[in-house]
């Protein structure tokens, strides 16, 4: 068996596995109820609701 010439250095196998661990693309559904962009199984932030149920209380636009 071939002996190492060198020790390799901690940053490079670090930034080796570090190339394969990227974030993916963020999925998005449409809200039932306002139709707007959500991320799935998460309630959505412009109505508060989540599967039919209002969950979250939205403050009213006007009342600022």
């Amino acid at each position: 068996m071939a002996n190492l010439k060198w020790k390799t250095p901690r940053s490079k196998t670090r930034s080796r596995r570090a190339a394969n661990w990227k974030l993916g693309d963020v999925t998005t559904v449409q809200c039932p109820q306002c139709h707007q962009p959500k991320r799935p199984h998460f309630a959505c932030p412009s109505c508060g609701t989540y599967k039919g149920r209002q969950v979250v209380k939205m403050q009213d636009e006007t009342a600022g």
